[in-house]
Formats: C-alpha cells, sequence, structure tokens
C-alpha cells in the first residue's frame, strides 16, 4: 500500500538553473595548459562557470565567467559539453531542489593575469593538462577537460600547417 505523505511535510520547491563557463587553454612552456580555480570549504579545483544572467547568452556568460573567476580574456572556439545535474540549496532559509544545465565551451586565452581572479576564488592557476585532469574535483569535469584537450590539440595541430 502506498504511503501517504506527511501533511506536515512541506514539498520541495524545483527550480531550473542555466551556468556556462570554459575550459581555457594556452600553449604554455611544457605545452598545452588549462586554467583551473579553487574554490569552497573545503577547498576544489574546478573549472570556472556561473550563472547565465537575464538576458545573456550561454557564450557571453562563459566568456565573463571566466574573466572574473580566472582572471583571463578568453575567445570562444566551441561547445565542449553541456553537463546536467541535481542539487539542494537554500535561498532565503527555504530548501529548493535545482535541476541544473552548465554549458562547457573550448576557450583560448587571450590574455590577463590569473591573479586578477574575483573575490569568490581563493586561486586561479594554469595546470599541465594531465596534471587539471588529476587535480579536478569532480568526474564530469575530468571528463570534459580530457574531450577538450584532444580538441585543443587538433586545433593547435591545424593552425600550424
Amino acid at each position: 500500500m502506498p504511503r501517504n505523505p506527511s501533511p506536515t511535510r512541506k514539498a520541495v520547491k524545483t527550480e531550473t538553473q542555466t551556468s556556462a563557463g570554459g575550459a581555457a587553454f594556452r600553449r604554455g612552456k611544457s605545452g598545452l595548459e588549462v586554467v583551473l580555480i579553487s574554490v569552497g570549504k573545503p577547498p576544489r579545483w574546478q573549472l570556472p562557470k556561473g550563472l547565465v544572467d537575464p538576458g545573456e547568452t550561454p557564450e557571453a556568460a562563459a566568456v565573463r565567467e571566466v574573466r572574473e573567476e580566472a582572471g583571463i580574456v578568453a575567445r570562444l572556439s566551441d561547445l565542449i559539453e553541456t553537463v546536467e545535474y541535481w542539487y539542494q540549496g537554500t535561498q532565503a532559509g527555504v530548501r529548493i531542489r535545482y535541476y541544473k544545465y552548465v554549458h562547457f565551451f573550448l576557450m583560448w586565452y587571450e590574455s590577463g593575469d590569473v591573479a586578477d581572479h574575483d573575490h569568490e576564488v581563493h586561486e586561479a592557476r594554469w595546470f599541465p593538462v594531465e596534471q587539471a585532469i588529476s587535480s579536478l574535483a569532480f568526474a564530469s569535469e575530468r571528463g570534459l577537460v580530457e574531450k577538450a584537450a584532444a580538441s585543443a590539440g587538433s586545433e593547435l595541430q591545424q593552425s600550424h600547417r
């Protein structure tokens, strides 16, 4: 027999969020490098990303978030992947369940300094690709950087032909 929900338990509010970010690459001394940011408590390494503002495209949000969180200006190349997941949070003391879409783009460093990141970020740093993959906190982002690095390597080879 199905259980009736408790009359005292409130339904959890559900919202959809859309974010965008990027795997921004450059050619470093030791080869291809990608920028990561350290955030949270305890600190964790991840790709720069953030909410898409009303009226903003995911592409514009990705460029803005990489600039704000990693301190660099990067140009868009291609959409790598859209990651989807659920998480819970609170807003004004109300528990909310979020269904989140994050559009990650392959990007190329143009200018700027990782020391120029915003206050939400503990540190921004360039990593050789293999070290970045092993440092990332989320499995989805590790796979994403592997995929982006393969694409970035192909772009570099084509630009030198």
